[in-house]
């Protein structure tokens, strides 16, 4: 039975412990199943005997799906009760985890990477909850710690999957995380309470409102066009790496799954972006955050000049410097977007980020395709000209 069974049981009180690490776990591991493939490329694509542009649909359609969902089902949580999105999500995501464990062929994996990123959008029904639930004295602490989870997700994904497929195959992988999902689906079902709908409107109302939206606010154009600039440099790197690792230096998925470490500079930023935004406004951090990207990335085109070590240990400093500039840059972007109107934050959010993931899509496609015909090269080249239009775009938006 529920432990909470409507939202005024909740309001006005501080939520548990309990609640609030469930929903923290319910945004990691939904948001990390994105990402669970990306250090395993290598290994899918010599055991399924497909091309690297072949392999490199995965994350694309994963990407797609996310970037999908977020635009056509996020709005409903606007109109039904979350708690039963969730759950819904859920079981979607652990269905399409558990056929990426098991199709026979890329075809049918390709299919299911897409329906993955579909479900995997219960991440974002999952913060929204949070702020719905807290009372508005710890909103943002609540709502913080919910998306250090979501970011721990990312963080963890892969270095677990890159182990994970290094020593017992990457459709274990895909079966272990689709039994995560189904767990903290019921577990999330279990301690949530039933939320009312904000809104009666249609859900085509809700469709047609988002349009005016993009067409009324430059401010939410700009941030969504600069950090979906920022995504398409961030995911055809790590949609890349794993096979770049595998071809030049050798290396197993555990390996290029370590890479995500240096994500953590990314949990570590997003406090540091909010107080640095206070202090210089959140447009200045945009173009600080894009600058550190592009610097990041053009620092690797010095890779042909080192021996082996010390291109590993530039490719590393790198993707700590970008992974800080993203996560820096994306809080800077939410503070402007959250401003614009409060009662439409859902829908903002929606937006933002369906571009940041069209960019995630784009990004792991044309990312595999500058690795087949440019090398290494060839990606690092398209990820500083991304992130370089990002920083004008910043730098020509100035407050907005």
């Amino acid at each position: 039975m529920s432990e909470l069974t409507s939202t005024s049981h909740v309001e006005g009180s501080a939520l548990s412990g309990k609640i609030i690490f469930t929903l923290a776990a319910g945004a990691g591991l939904s948001v990390a199943s994105i990402y669970y493939s990306q250090p395993m490329l290598g290994i899918m694509g010599d055991n399924l005997h497909a091309s690297p542009p072949s392999v490199g649909l995965i994350p694309t359609l994963t990407q797609a799906g996310y970037a999908l969902g977020i635009l056509f089902l996020i709005p409903l949580g606007d109109r039904h009760d979350r708690r039963t999105i969730i759950l819904l999500k859920s079981m979607l995501l652990a269905a399409a985890l558990l056929l990426c464990g098991f199709v026979p062929g890329i075809h049918g994996l390709l299919v299911a990477s897409l329906i993955t990123g579909i479900g995997a959008t219960m991440a974002q029904d999952i913060v929204p909850a949070s702020a719905h639930l807290a009372p508005a004295a710890l909103r943002g602490k609540t709502v913080g710690t919910v998306m250090t989870g979501l970011l721990v997700g990312i963080l963890l994904s892969r270095v677990l999957s890159g182990f994970v497929a290094e020593y017992f195959g990457w459709r274990v992988m895909y079966q272990l995380a689709a039994l995560s999902v189904a767990l903290i689906g019921i577990a999330l079902w279990r301690i949530l309470p039933r939320f009312t709908p904000d809104t009666r409107l249609s859900y085509a109302s809700l469709l047609h409102s988002m349009f005016g939206l993009w067409k009324n606010y430059k401010t939410l154009r700009h941030a969504a066009l600069a950090q979906g600039l920022l995504s398409v440099a961030f995911s055809a790197f790590w949609s890349t790496l794993a096979i770049m690792l595998n071809e030049q230096f050798h290396l197993g998925s555990a390996v290029a799954g370590a890479f995500g470490l240096a994500g953590a500079a990314g949990a570590l930023a997003a406090p540091l972006a909010g107080a640095l935004a206070d202090k210089k406004g959140p447009a200045r951090v945009t173009q600080m955050g894009s600058a550190l990207v592009m610097i990041s990335f053009a620092a690797m085109f010095l890779l042909p000049l080192l021996s082996p070590h010390a291109q590993l240990a530039l490719i590393v400093l790198s993707a700590i410097g970008f992974d800080l500039g993203i996560q820096a840059t994306l809080v800077a972007h939410q503070t402007l977007v959250y401003g614009l109107e409060p009662a439409a934050r859902g829908r903002l959010n929606a937006l933002l980020f369906t571009v940041v993931f069209i960019g995630m899509s784009a990004g792991a496609a044309l990312g595999s395709k500058a690795l087949a015909t440019g090398g290494w090269t060839g990606v690092v080249a398209l990820a500083t000209i991304a992130a370089g239009a990002a920083l004008l775009l910043r730098l020509f938006s100035r407050k907005s």
